[in-house]
C-alpha cells in the first residue's frame, strides 16, 4: 500500500490492516520507516475524526484537591464562599470566567479543561468590567438571557456582557457625532445598541437596497403621518424596504432620542427611544436617522446617536445635513417658504391644521417646525400629539 493522506473510513481501515503487516519490521529497515510514516498518517486521521474529550472540569478540580490535599475550605479564595464551593462541586452552579482565572492561576488546572474549549490555554484579562456599565438596569430590563438573581448575574457579568455584545464581534462600533460627550455613558449607549441589534436580528426582512431610498420613498413615508396609526405604519413601511425600526427605551446617562446603524447582516436600523412621547418628535427623529442612513452610513463599524431635542444647529456638518434633510422631506422647501410668513406669525391652530391637510401630513409636524423656527416652545402645544406614540408600540 502506498502512503497517502487518509480521508475516509475505508482509507483508515486499510492503513490499519497494512500497518499490522509491518509490526515485525527490523530496526533500520525500509519497512520500519514505512511503519513510522503510516503511524503518523493514522494518528492525524484519528486526531481529526476521534478527538479525545476534555476531562470534566469538576472532576479536574476534585483531582487537583486530592493531589494537593485540599479541603473545600481551601477553595473559597478561588470560588468566593463556602456556599459557592458547595454549589460548584455539586454541579448546581457553573464556573464563571472569574472563577476559572483564579483556579487556573492558583491551582494550575488547564484553562481549556475548565472552559471545555480545546486550544484556549490562556484566557487573558477580562474584556468587560461590569462597573463600567449600568449593569443593574440592563438586568432589570431583560438585556440578558438569565433567570437568576442580580447578585448571581453579577458573578457571571463578564459572560453576560459578552453574550450581549456578541453581534459586534471583536470590534465595538464607533460612536459618531453626538451633540456632546459630556456626562454621557458611552458604554451604556453601546449596550443599548447591542440590545437593539439583538431585537433587529429577530426580524426577517427582505434585502436592503440603498438605491430605493428615493425622494418618492421619503415623501410616501411622511404621508403616513396623517393617520392615527402613522408611526406603526411607518415601521411596516420601512420593513418592506429592508430597514428595521426598533423602539427601545433609553438608558440612564445616554440622553438618547434616536440612533442609526447597520446590523451584522447589512440591514439598516433606526432605533428610537420615544423619550419624548410626541408625534412631532417621532417624525423628525425618524427622518433625521433615515437621513444618516441615506447620506452617511456606509458600514457596520459606526453608529450615529442623537439627542434631537437639544442638538444645536451649529453642530457637526453631518448633523446639519441630517437636520436639513429631515426638514425638507417633512415639508418641501418651496411650500414652506410660500407659507412661512403667515405660519410664523400669530397663526392659529386651525391655520396650521389647514396647511397640514394641504400638505398631507400631521399637524404635529407643522407645529414642531413653527416652534423650532420661532424659538417659542409654548406655541401650538395641543397639536404636538402628546402621548400618542408610545402606546402604539407597547405590544
Amino acid at each position: 500500500m502506498k502512503p497517502k493522506v487518509l480521508k475516509t473510513q475505508e482509507d483508515y481501515d486499510q492503513a490499519l490492516a497494512y500497518t499490522e503487516t509491518l509490526m515485525d519490521a527490523e530496526p533500520g529497515s525500509p519497512e520500519e520507516k514505512e511503519l513510522e510514516l503510516f503511524a503518523l498518517l493514522i494518528e492525524a486521521y484519528e486526531e481529526e475524526h476521534f478527538p479525545i474529550a476534555l476531562p470534566d472540569p469538576i472532576e479536574a478540580i476534585k483531582f487537583r484537591m486530592e493531589q494537593e490535599g485540599l479541603t473545600r475550605k481551601d477553595l473559597i479564595p478561588y470560588l468566593g464562599s463556602a456556599s459557592k464551593v458547595s454549589e460548584v462541586l455539586n454541579r448546581k452552579r457553573p464556573l464563571s470566567l472569574n472563577m476559572i482565572r483564579k483556579l487556573h492561576a492558583g491551582l494550575g488546572i488547564p484553562a481549556e479543561v475548565l472552559l471545555q474549549s480545546p486550544g484556549k490555554e490562556k484566557i487573558g484579562e477580562p474584556r468587560f468590567d461590569i462597573r463600567q456599565y449600568p449593569f443593574g438596569e440592563l438586568f432589570k430590563r431583560g438585556y440578558f438571557q438569565f433567570s437568576g438573581s442580580l447578585a448571581m448575574a453579577k458573578e457571571y457579568g463578564e459572560e453576560l456582557l459578552g453574550q450581549l455584545f456578541a453581534p459586534f464581534g471583536e470590534q465595538m462600533p464607533q460612536v459618531c457625532y453626538r451633540r456632546t460627550d459630556k456626562g454621557v455613558n458611552t458604554n451604556a449607549l453601546l449596550a443599548w445598541q447591542a440590545r437593539a441589534t439583538h431585537l433587529a436580528m429577530q426580524e426577517t426582512l427582505p434585502p436592503y437596497d440603498p438605491e430605493e431610498l428615493t425622494t418618492s420613498f421619503f415623501r410616501d413615508l411622511v404621508k403616513l403621518s396623517q393617520f392615527d396609526a402613522g408611526p406603526k405604519l411607518a415601521g411596516e413601511y420601512l420593513n418592506r424596504f429592508g430597514i428595521h425600526l426598533i423602539i427601545l427605551a433609553h438608558l440612564p446617562k445616554t440622553y438618547l432620542d434616536g440612533a442609526s446603524f447597520m446590523t451584522p447582516g447589512g440591514h439598516p436600523v433606526v432605533g428610537l427611544t420615544l423619550r419624548y412621547d410626541r408625534l412631532d418628535n417621532f417624525w423628525f427623529t425618524l427622518l433625521h436617522e433615515l437621513a444618516h442612513i441615506h447620506l452617511h452610513l456606509r458600514d457596520t463599524d459606526s453608529a450615529f446617536f442623537d439627542e434631537i431635542e437639544k442638538q444645536p444647529e451649529t453642530g457637526d456638518p453631518q448633523e446639519r445635513e441630517a437636520n436639513k434633510f429631515a426638514r425638507d422631506m417633512l415639508i418641501p422647501p418651496a411650500d414652506w417658504e410660500a407659507n412661512k410668513a403667515s405660519l410664523l406669525s400669530d397663526a392659529s391652530d386651525a391655520a396650521l391644521r389647514k396647511f397640514a391637510r394641504r400638505m398631507g401630513i400631521h399637524p404635529a409636524i407643522v407645529a414642531g417646525r413653527v416652534r423650532w423656527e420661532t424659538g417659542n416652545y409654548t406655541r401650538h402645544s395641543k397639536l404636538l400629539g402628546h402621548k400618542l406614540v408610545r402606546s402604539l408600540f407597547e405590544s
